[in-house]
């Protein structure tokens, strides 16, 4: 296979590589390092003895991402205040026909789900990661992890009972969602307390995560009442030129506030019965610089 070829193949693969990866690791930039390193290892291989080249390609990423997430897991014990996953603009395009599949994909990338994930252990994360949201036969996962399919059934049977208990069970519609951040953010913006109080659920959460860079809670924020109060006390000594922008992060509808054109934080609701479940707030500088074009 010539060097030209080996690109090609790597990059029809890039996405499945990349999403495998965050999935993992929950950072953009560390996704990012791993399907470079994920490419180093492909483009110095000898690819006459690789039959299936996708196969190979996410055996080499997932390990990678496996021995990085260990190695991170110091970095987010040590982390100031709640830490979230970072923001990840998922656009899944024609790559993806099947609704049910595009479902699954933004399932398992959801902010809610990626919380969950950080409570398994790094091969429970790789199992789980792979079978729910790749749909990778047993085998092939086996195969991936150098371990007997009788034992990565265990460890899927684990993983998924574990996320099961803790994940949220309910699907929103995304008109739903993206009706319902829009009128958050109009309540929030006039500092109309009734109407924000209207939308959110009496036992509604704020999860904040400014890794101690900027400010935000450092304790989540509990009841609609004492929810509602920050967000407008914060709206009103938010930066005077603040702008916000409706995106898609995460496999749902978001809010990118802009400070001039550099991104101050990022807003995204779960939504259960048609009222917020949960607000969660990003606004650690270094979580938000892949969103700096958007």
């Amino acid at each position: 296979m010539t060097t030209d070829a080996a690109t090609e193949v790597f990059e029809e693969h890039r996405s499945v590589l990349t999403g495998v990866a965050y999935r993992m690791l929950g950072r953009v930039a560390d996704a990012e390092d791993v399907v470079q390193e994920a490419w180093l290892r492909w483009s110095g291989a000898d690819r006459s003895e690789v039959r299936e080249p996708r196969g190979y390609l996410v055996r080499v990423t997932t390990r990678l991402a496996i021995d990085r997430l260990r190695q991170v897991q110091a970095r987010k014990e040590a982390y100031v205040g709640p830490w979230l996953p970072e923001p990840y603009v998922t656009d899944f395009g024609n790559s993806v026909e099947d609704t049910a599949e595009r479902a699954v994909l933004a399932d398992s990338v959801s902010l809610a789900v990626l919380v969950v994930l950080e409570s398994l252990s790094p091969l429970e994360r790789a199992v789980f990661v792979l079978r729910e949201a790749f749909g990778f036969p047993y085998a092939e996962i086996a195969a991936v992890l150098d371990r007997g399919e009788p034992a990565v059934r265990q460890l899927a049977g684990r993983a998924r009972k574990h996320v099961g208990e803790r994940r949220p069970r309910y699907e929103v519609d995304p008109a739903e969602r993206r009706d319902l951040t829009e009128r958050f953010l109009a309540a929030a913006a006039e500092g109309d307390l009734e109407g924000l109080m209207s939308l959110l659920a009496p036992d509604v959460r704020l999860v904040g995560d400014s890794g101690g860079l900027s400010k935000a809670p450092l304790r989540v924020i509990e009841t609609a009442d004492k929810v509602a109060r920050f967000l407008l006390g914060a709206a009103r000594k938010g930066a005077p030129d603040l702008s916000f922008r409706l995106l898609e992060l995460n496999g749902g509808a978001a809010l990118l506030a802009l400070s001039g054109d550099k991104p101050d934080s990022v807003f995204q609701l779960d939504v259960v019965d048609g009222r917020i479940q949960c607000v969660y707030i990003v606004r650690n500088p270094e979580k938000l610089v892949s969103l700096g074009d958007r």
